[in-house]
């Protein structure tokens, strides 16, 4: 598992670093702090970190007893991926009908629980990350979100 680990970081790293060196280029919006590069910016940044990690880990983990299989997925650890794809492709149904302050943090909540998070956890940090990313995006940045069946209020 090291092996691949220090590959696939790489390949994030790299991807990162592409995404970083391409949105350098992208205009500055008039009238914003930020410029049309603020997201893919901190998106390449943030790929290039968490690959940097998982490459480190890769060094640091021992190697298993030659011969010894890896312990079995538990049954929620092999529908997680599937919850994930689930999840998208539901936000990409509803999310203009419905709205994002209805949809995303339902399936935010749905993510936490199929990942392992208590139901009161995942509760409070659906409903928060939801409301962080409304506010980044229609405040910060000036970038509406759909908001469907509810009617804007700011």
């Amino acid at each position: 598992m090291q092996r691949v680990d220090r590959w696939v970081g790489l390949a994030l790293a790299a991807l990162g670093a592409v995404v970083l060196w391409t949105a350098r280029e992208f205009p500055n919006v008039p009238g914003q702090k930020v410029g049309a590069a603020f997201l893919p910016m901190l998106a390449g940044a943030g790929l290039v970190v968490c690959a940097s990690l998982l490459v480190l880990r890769s060094f640091r983990a021992r190697p298993g007893p030659a011969g010894e299989a890896p312990a079995p997925l538990a049954a929620g650890a092999r529908l997680a991926p599937l919850a994930v794809v689930g999840c998208i492709g539901a936000y990409l149904l509803l999310a203009e009908s419905l709205g994002f302050l209805i949809v995303a943090p339902v399936l935010l909540f749905v993510l936490f629980l199929a990942f392992g998070r208590g139901a009161a956890g995942a509760l409070v940090w659906a409903l928060a990350g939801s409301a962080v990313v409304h506010v980044a995006f229609y405040k910060m940045l000036r970038v509406p979100l759909p908001w469907g069946v509810i009617p804007p209020f700011y």
